[in-house]
């Protein structure tokens, strides 16, 4: 029988333009930014969707988005930063998902658009919730996120593999 597992694409929450000298790498979370991934993580929290482990982007606005979701949950998540996370297509952060171990049933990535976005389309298959779907197609905004089933090994995904289960943007958080 089939391991199931549970991959959560999260995108940064909003992040400030306020500074028009910083690198769009070393952008901050703006005021919205900072109020906003508080509130994802604690859905996570409530929802039971705790993450065995974490695959972040290096980028400022990821790693902030990532220290307030998690200060949410009620025990520290292990963690790695992954420079190719910056800028990722949907393929890049596929074959990322693929290499981790399987001894952790969820994992969660936080990261960029395009990529999370087609990753979740890419993986979305016909099991998948309507509304998910049609909340996915219609806007993946900052601090959205996508929470996939799968069955079976990390290494095995594939394109149509998996069940959008469900797609929480911030406006669905209260």
């Amino acid at each position: 029988m089939a391991t199931t597992r549970q991959l959560l694409l999260l995108r940064h929450a909003k992040s400030s333009w306020d500074d028009p000298d910083l690198t769009d790498f070393d952008r901050p979370l703006s005021g919205r930014g900072l109020k906003t991934a508080p509130l994802v993580g604690r859905e996570l929290a409530r929802r039971g969707w705790l993450p065995d482990m974490a695959l972040i982007s290096p980028a400022l606005r990821t790693r902030d988005t990532w220290r307030l979701v998690a200060a949410e949950f009620p025990a520290k998540v292990p963690t790695e930063f992954f420079r190719t996370l910056y800028d990722a297509s949907a393929g890049d952060i596929l074959d990322l998902v693929r290499q981790v171990d399987n001894s952790a049933p969820t994992l969660l990535v936080v990261g960029h658009n395009p990529g999370l976005e087609e990753l979740a389309l890419l993986l979305s298959g016909p099991a998948s919730k309507a509304l998910a779907l049609q909340k996915l197609a219609e806007k993946f905004p900052t601090a959205a996120l996508a929470r996939l089933v799968i069955n079976g090994d990390w290494a095995t995904l594939v394109p149509g593999s998996a069940e959008l289960r469900h797609c929480l943007r911030p406006k669905d958080l209260g």
